[in-house]
């Protein structure tokens, strides 16, 4: 496999930083092109890309060697089996020699200005430790549309004072990394949200909102099932959204049944709480959906509307059943003093 790199041409004359990309992977051949191709393509090239392998089972490895010898990228492979997200990003830290750490994820594809707009503000004020970048959904199906719409923000939708990057999108000084003790590599999941409000100590962070990685959502609703419940188990481990989930258990398992039951033995007519309470829950992903389907022929709108509501509730109950997970496994590992950073962040 050979890779032309004639046609990037790059204006770097302003760029002062030593910029290195880390990266975890695991069983991604099929899909890590998309990165490595967007970052060869990127307006501002990474001086060094390090990417940890957490024990792939197929081809993963031998893709990205052969990618480091094709010579597009400056790009080093290390092999970590049985690492977690956590402990692979900081093992591809630990040996980056850049100044600033440009963290994205194995599969996303990467707007050719995503290193440009976040090592800017860096050059722009030479206090700052944390540039956000920004994500979006790339869909390939009506499901995938309606997944994206239903559970990830769009640009309106963020307070940059208040705006917690995800690792796909983020940039942030090393010294920072090494002054908040890294990523919680006891986590498995979550753990961009912990290191977020670690950084958070540190100082306001920057918004670079055309800093876009594009990733796929979840292809089935049994993987979005999966992929949320692992979420709040995380929640559960790091005691996050406290409030959040006990909202979530008083309307499932008090307030619907609640009203469903006044329905019964009162009036249908307080039935019509359904109705208001949905489209308060409903109005952001439908205003979200409306311009992704556009485009789409009647069915596949149909099909969207409809998938909406199913991915929410799916969601919810997911989450219902993660988060007492994670907080058993929090009362089991009480000892552990890691686990109480909440006492010394301001984490919610």
């Amino acid at each position: 496999m050979t890779f032309d790199v004639s046609r990037f041409t790059f204006d770097v004359s302003r760029f002062t930083c030593h910029v290195s990309v880390i990266a975890t992977v695991k069983n991604e051949a099929q899909t890590v092109h998309r990165l490595l191709d967007s970052l060869a393509a990127q307006t501002c090239p990474p001086d060094e890309v390090i990417i940890v392998d957490g024990g792939s089972t197929d081809d993963t490895v031998e893709v990205l060697e052969e990618y480091a010898a094709g010579g597009a990228l400056s790009l080093k492979v290390l092999s970590r089996p049985g690492t977690n997200i956590s402990q692979g990003r900081n093992a591809a830290i630990a040996v980056a020699t850049g100044a600033i750490i440009a963290s994205t994820d194995a599969g996303v594809r990467l707007s050719p200005n995503w290193l440009e707009e976040l090592v800017k503000p860096f050059e722009e004020d030479g206090e700052l430790y944390v540039v956000c970048g920004f994500f979006l959904p790339d869909p390939e199906t009506v499901f995938e549309t309606a997944l994206g719409a239903t559970v990830l923000p769009v640009l309106a939708d963020v307070n940059p004072e208040k705006f917690l990057p995800s690792s796909r999108s983020v940039a942030f000084r090393k010294v920072a990394w090494e002054r908040v003790g890294g990523y919680p590599e006891w986590l498995d999941y979550c753990e961009d949200l912990v290191f977020d409000f670690k950084l958070r100590k540190l100082g306001p962070f920057a918004l670079a909102p055309r800093a876009v990685a594009y990733f796929r959502p979840r292809k089935s609703l049994g993987a979005f099932f999966q992929q949320y419940y692992r979420y709040a188990r995380g929640d559960g481990k790091a005691d996050l959204w406290r409030v959040r989930h006990i909202i979530r258990y008083f309307t499932y398992l008090i307030a619907v049944p609640a009203v469903f039951l006044l329905g019964l033995w009162r009036s249908p007519l307080w039935w019509l709480l359904f109705l208001a309470g949905g489209a308060i829950v409903f109005w952001t992903p439908y205003k979200r959906l409306w311009p992704m389907i556009r485009s789409y022929g009647f069915a596949d709108k149909v099909k969207a509307v409809f998938w909406v509501p199913i991915i929410r509730v799916t969601g919810d109950v997911a989450k219902m059943i993660g988060y007492p997970v994670g907080w058993l496994w929090r009362l089991r590992h009480w000892q552990r003093p890691e686990i109480h950073w909440r006492a010394t962040t301001n984490g919610e």
